[in-house]
């Protein structure tokens, strides 16, 4: 009789030891969730990383093949103006009193 409660107690033990591991301990069902979300998250940057990586792509692909790409960007960027044009500044004079 002795014997089976120990070795009850001894199940038991185990059974709530094996419960804790499963609910808290590392590999937890509440890490694996918390990972998962982590990994959603790091792939959706990934996804933003790589649209970004592919539309300067095509911007180098354009300024390396194209010259009318690299003089309208030097002209917006760099306000480059060709020899024989003129050049107009209009500034708008602010409405607030």
């Amino acid at each position: 009789m002795i014997r089976r409660n120990w070795l009850l107690f001894a199940l038991l033990a185990v059974l709530l030891w094996l419960q804790f591991r499963l609910w808290f301990g590392p590999g937890s069902w509440e890490e694996i969730t918390r990972l998962r979300r982590e990994i959603a998250q790091q792939e959706e940057t990934n996804a933003e990383l790589r649209a970004r990586n592919e539309k300067l792509s095509r911007e180098v692909q354009s300024l390396k093949s194209d010259l009318g790409t690299v003089e309208e960007r030097a002209r917006r960027e760099l306000g480059l103006i060709k020899e024989g044009e003129t050049f107009y500044l209009i500034v708008e004079e602010d409405k607030k009193p």
